[in-house]
């Protein structure tokens, strides 16, 4: 194994990899050992970590770091995404997935986390972009699925970055849009996403302690704004 590549980088997807370096700084470290774990970027005591995936499996790494060290959760959230086939004959399409992500994805992963986001050493990026997945096939793969299994993601383009230091800082933009008291449907169509993510944003700001259960409407349950 060349010694330029180290043991965290060995399993790294392109995505991962592209992240890495726009969050480096001259005299940044890559892959340092602390406290017993690897993190992607060292800059000065801050750490920077990439996480593509869900949350969950970060829980207590995150727990552990935050201890004694100041760090950055960077997560990208693809606004769009072109999906790349690439056929056992060699032919390759691309077009464009019809789902589109914004800030408010990142509620999703944060349900494996909400009451991290507090900690006064953690902050969260959610990066906006364009990217591109790169699909093979897959005979294992259930055909309900397409046959088709994802080997890889690209960056195409940053196209914003939100800092997200509190639960409040995501719920703000979306006050003026509720009434004063809402259920998880109000939440989705005020993040303009699927009901599921008005569930998800739900139970996060509840656990953050941004809002608080108040009633019910059958069995949506309503929710209003917890006084500062």
């Amino acid at each position: 194994m060349p010694n330029s590549i180290r043991i965290g980088e060995l399993n790294e997807r392109s995505l991962h990899r592209a992240l890495k370096a726009l969050y480096a700084a001259p005299g940044s470290l890559s892959e340092q050992l602390i406290d017993g774990y690897v993190v992607d970027v060292l800059i000065g005591q801050r750490i920077i970590e990439i996480h593509t995936g869900g949350f969950s499996r970060l829980k207590q790494k995150l727990a552990r770091l935050l201890e004694g060290h100041a760090l950055t959760l960077v997560h990208p959230i693809a606004q769009d995404r072109f999906i790349i086939k690439q056929g056992a004959d060699g032919a390759t399409t691309r077009r464009k997935s019809p789902k589109h992500g914004s800030v408010f994805s990142i509620f999703s992963g944060l349900t494996s986390i909400p009451t991290l986001i507090a900690h006064p050493n953690f902050t969260l990026e959610a990066v906006i972009t364009v990217e591109e997945e790169v699909r093979v096939p897959n005979p294992r793969r259930n055909r309900r699925r397409g046959g088709w299994t994802a080997i890889d993601r690209r960056l195409v383009e940053v196209l914003e970055t939100h800092r997200i230091e509190s639960m409040g800082d995501l719920f703000a933009p979306l006050d003026a849009h509720l009434p004063e008291e809402f259920t998880t449907a109000d939440l989705a169509s005020a993040m303009q996403a699927p009901r599921r993510l008005g569930q998800q944003a739900a139970f996060c700001l509840r656990e953050a302690g941004v809002v608080a259960i108040c009633g019910k409407d059958g069995n949506a349950l309503r929710y209003r704004r917890r006084e500062s």
